[in-house]
């Protein structure tokens, strides 16, 4: 799969994400010098980790018919020191019992993104080149 990202004329960072047939805008906050026209790249690092669990929780909660809903909270305080830190909240609506409430816990720790944060190293090649 490719990713590709295009710089959209006329302002300062924007640049629009395409990723098959799907099209985002990134773009810095103005506090970085853009126009906040869309998420940063941060936002979208933490959105696939909301996403991951959102989904993985969904496709396990719809089978029993609960409805969910998902919160990631950033702490970047400590970015710069090493510790980058993501609270992911999931609210299931409905009449759970403990032992249900157990059961969500442990499915959604099959969460592929989390995994992938937290346990996988990741090697990142980058070149520069003409165009």
């Amino acid at each position: 799969m490719t990713i590709q990202l295009q710089r959209i004329e006329g302002t300062p960072m924007a640049q629009r994400l395409t990723i098959r047939s799907h099209e985002w805008v990134v773009d810095g906050t103005a506090a970085e010098g853009g126009d906040d026209t869309g998420p940063n790249p941060h936002d979208l690092y933490d959105a696939a980790l909301g996403g991951c669990k959102a989904l993985t929780l969904l496709w396990y909660a719809r089978r029993k018919g609960w409805d969910v809903r998902t919160v990631v909270e950033r702490d970047a305080s400590q970015e710069r020191s090493g510790t980058y830190r993501l609270a992911t909240r999931l609210q299931v609506q409905g009449d759970l019992s403990d032992a249900q409430i157990a059961e969500l816990q442990a499915a959604i720790g099959k969460c592929p993104v989390h995994k992938l944060m937290a346990q996988v190293t990741t090697e990142i090649t980058t070149v520069v080149e003409r165009a």
